[in-house]
Formats: structure tokens, C-alpha cells, sequence
């Protein structure tokens, strides 16, 4: 099992964003296969280690978990055929869980990301309808010292200007209700995730997160169970 992610994982998406093409990805499929069975390896320790907290994760498939490799490029002016990241969805984007992580696996650019990401309109206006009316357990989940210590605040590239149709101005939670996705960040460096203890420190990042993810699923538990 792989504990830690080596630097060939790093070397080998070094390589990728150098060489963007199908030609040079064909040529070294044999590269890119051993570099994917090890982040799955990676990925499964991690989900055996972090589901020991969250049952939901505990559920998860590692190989499932794993986002593709190619890129969409019909509607894109970048035509680069490749992603030059490792991306894996821990419950966020699922059909059955609407809030979760995504584990971003990039030189010098990786990240964890926690909570829900641009929602579609309906769910967006359930999360809103529960911070509006559970304002304390919402602000106890953002406001905790782990949650701080990991992600800090929440992230505000998506918000609206005004605070969306519904809802009074004057609103207390109005900053939070303007958000359209409900994002922790924490960076990570490639020390950071070949470091010995990497899934200790990622378990105990997703758990700082686990109270904005429950609070953030309470809306639909009954159809996500």
C-alpha cells in the first residue's frame, strides 16, 4: 500500500504538462499507468484511514474515486488533450453525497478542498434556507479552531454582489448566504503529501471539516442515506 506519494508522481505530471499531446502520452502509457495505480493505492489507504471518522468515506471506492485523465475539450479553446493533475472526488460531485472532498494532486499546486461546489440552483437553495435558520450550528462548524487552523475562511470566489432573492438585507448570515459554494481550501505542497505521516495529516484535515460537511448534507440526508 502506498502510505505516501513518491516523486515520481510528480515527475511523471511534470512531464505530462510538458509534453500535452497524444503522441508522447502513448508512448509512455506504461508511465501514466503506474503513476494512477499509485495514487489509487494512495487513495485507498486514505479512505480506509479517514473512513474510520466519516462511514461515508468509509464507503467509497478508491478506483471509483479517481477522475479521468482526459479532458473535455469540446466547448474549450484550450485543446490540450490531458489534465495535468491527479484529481479525486471523496464524496464532492457524487450522485449521492452533495457536500465531501477533492483531492488535487499537482506539482507544486495540490490542494484539499471540503464542502460543496457550485451546487445546482435547487440544492444551492436548500444550503441557503438552513444557514438562514441554523445560523449557530452553521457558524460552529465555520468558526471552529480546527476548521480555522486547516482552511481559515471560507472561499468567496463565487459569491453574488446582493444577497439573493428570498432572503431580507438585513439578514445576519447575509455574507455567507451571497456565497454560491461552500469551499474550504488548504494548499499542499509535494513535501507535504510524501511526507511519512501524509494520510495522518489529511484524516485529520478532512475531520476539521467533517460538522460544515454533515451540516451541509442535513438538507438532504433523507435522500442521500
Amino acid at each position: 500500500m502506498a502510505a505516501t506519494l513518491s516523486k515520481r508522481i510528480f515527475d511523471y505530471l511534470k512531464n505530462l504538462n510538458e509534453n500535452n499531446n497524444r503522441e508522447w502520452f502513448n508512448d509512455n502509457k506504461n508511465l501514466f499507468k503506474e503513476a494512477q495505480e499509485e495514487v489509487e493505492e494512495f487513495v485507498e489507504e486514505l479512505i480506509m484511514e479517514a473512513g474510520k471518522s466519516d462511514e461515508k468515506i468509509a464507503k467509497l471506492n478508491a478506483k471509483k474515486s479517481l477522475l479521468r485523465i482526459y479532458r473535455d475539450i469540446r466547448f474549450s479553446k484550450d485543446k490540450t488533450p490531458y489534465k495535468t493533475n491527479f484529481g479525486i472526488s471523496l464524496g464532492m460531485g457524487k450522485s449521492d453525497e452533495k457536500s465531501g472532498h477533492y483531492l488535487h494532486i499537482e506539482p507544486e499546486k495540490s490542494f484539499i478542498a471540503s464542502g460543496i461546489y457550485l451546487p445546482e440552483s435547487s440544492v444551492l437553495k436548500e444550503i441557503r434556507k438552513e444557514i438562514s435558520v441554523f445560523k449557530d450550528d452553521f457558524l460552529k462548524a465555520v468558526d471552529h479552531e480546527d476548521f480555522k487552523k486547516y482552511y481559515g475562511e471560507l472561499s468567496r470566489e463565487h459569491e453574488l454582489k446582493k444577497i439573493p432573492q428570498g432572503f431580507e438585507k438585513e439578514n445576519p448570515m447575509a455574507e455567507y448566504l451571497k456565497l454560491k459554494s461552500f469551499i474550504g481550501l488548504h494548499n499542499l505542497t509535494n513535501k507535504d503529501l510524501m511526507d511519512k505521516n501524509t494520510i495522518k495529516n489529511l484524516t485529520n484535515i478532512m475531520n476539521s471539516a467533517k460538522p460544515l460537511n454533515d451540516f451541509l448534507n442535513a438538507p438532504f440526508s433523507d435522500t442521500s442515506e
